[in-house]
């Protein structure tokens, strides 16, 4: 029974007893039932109280539920574009990409312009100006995840026993191009088991800009060239703000 439901009920009870008072009940015993008004007029308090509050409080514990989900879902998305960096394509290999970071090197590279003289014929030398870019020396890819637990960011947090999913793929982004993408993703209902049911169904429909959209948590795209994720903005203000 809804919040309405029960507040019409017991509004229906108050004025049975208040025609109870006014019509048959003997003033000696009027106490009992201002003790019993009194009663339900708490009972009304409290649940109107509780039904303002309740997705109130589901918000708060929802965002806090997802907050710890993105910190993952930034590290393997962080995780997959170095690797792809450095290999050109992603990958599904869960315990490579953890290999990966512990070992692999990230070249670093300077783009500068030089000058060459080119012969034009006919005995006229042009100066032509080039970018050039020369490999300068290589840094561990793991210097990048100093201070993030890697090692597990493929474990959904909260949720006992459950990994992400992660998918790859292929876009033809112009004729003849083709680019890689992936996909990483959870479904919403494990992280908000035991919740309210008719709130976690409301939040598996959400559609508003400043939610998270849809029955997953996830970064990346098969349908498009992304690496972005499907959060608001309010939950990367962190990072921005430890920056």
């Amino acid at each position: 029974m809804g919040l309405l439901g029960m507040i019409l009920i017991a509004v229906l009870v108050a004025v049975g007893l208040a025609i109870i008072i006014v019509k048959y009940l003997p003033l000696k015993l009027r106490w009992i039932a201002s003790v019993l008004l009194l009663a339900l007029t708490v009972f009304l308090i409290v649940k109107i109280y509780d039904g303002i509050m309740e997705p109130i409080n589901f918000n708060k514990q929802k965002v806090e539920k997802y907050a710890k989900v993105v910190e993952n879902l930034k590290i393997i998305r962080d995780a997959q574009v170095k690797h792809f960096e450095v290999t050109g394509r992603y990958t599904r290999d869960k315990q490579g990409l953890i290999r990966f970071i512990d070992t692999a090197k990230l070249a670093l590279t300077e783009t500068k312009t030089e000058v060459f003289k080119e012969n034009k014929g006919g005995g006229i030398i042009v100066d032509v100006e080039r970018r050039v870019t020369d490999t300068i020396g290589y840094e561990p890819v793991a210097k990048y995840f100093e201070g993030k637990n890697y090692q597990e960011m493929f474990k959904v947090p909260g949720v006992a026993g459950k990994e992400f999913e992660i998918e790859i793929g292929e876009l033809e982004k112009v004729q003849g191009l083709i680019v890689p993408t992936f996909l990483v993703k959870t479904e919403k209902k494990d992280i908000l088991k035991g919740m309210n049911e008719s709130l976690v169904k409301q939040e598996l429909e959400a559609v508003a800009t400043d939610e998270i959209k849809g029955e997953y948590v996830s970064v990346g795209s098969l349908e498009e060239v992304s690496t972005g994720g499907n959060w608001p903005p309010s939950y990367d203000k962190k990072d921005s703000a430890n920056k």
